[in-house]
């Protein structure tokens, strides 16, 4: 196992759509190895694929430390089947590090997906575990937490975002204006 890079926005990977995981092979084993302990070092409670560098549908989320009982998910392919309620909480992304915002998601999800093994799994979530997939699942789809706050915050998000870039001497890229 090895840590990998994540991708700090506003890499391109981070808005390419998820490719389906059509065979489970040692190659997917080995990325869900490494995204697993890439996580848990960052430290994050979930990670997708895209912010790896790799556009798979591929998806790992533990939510134990802030919710006992709930343990890793590897999740490959999940499918949103069923959502209700309403619910705010702030959220972070381990791809735009140090910003937090009040993202509105379902209060309550079922997913279904195939775990590591190639079994169908179906999930009911609420509460943190809720908002962590549907985060995560957004990844997959090339969708930020970002996207999902009013137009008048991502604004200012942007404009701080390309000040500290280039205050760290990296060049903005162009998707920043």
């Amino acid at each position: 196992m090895s840590l990998l890079p994540i991708s700090v926005y506003p890499d391109p990977v981070l808005r390419q759509k998820a490719e389906r995981v059509e065979n489970i092979d040692d190659v997917i084993q080995c990325l869900i190895d490494d995204m697993i302990e890439t996580m848990q070092e960052a430290p994050g409670i979930g990670l997708a694929a895209n912010q790896v560098g790799r556009p798979v549908r591929v998806v790992v989320v533990d939510v134990e430390c802030r919710e006992p009982g709930r343990g890793l998910l590897v999740l490959i392919n999940p499918e949103l089947i069923s959502a209700s309620g309403q619910t705010k909480s702030e959220e972070g992304c381990l791809s735009i590090p140090g910003y937090f915002a009040g993202v509105a998601r379902h209060q309550e999800v079922v997913v279904q997906a195939l775990d590591r093994e190639g079994q169908r799994i179906e999930i009911a979530a609420d509460g943190l575990l809720s908002i962590c997939l549907q985060h995560e699942m957004d990844h997959l789809e090339g969708k930020l937490f970002i996207d999902r706050i009013s137009p008048i915050s991502r604004d200012i998000f942007k404009r701080r975002w390309k000040k500290k870039l280039k205050e760290e001497g990296a060049e903005a890229q162009s998707c920043l204006d």
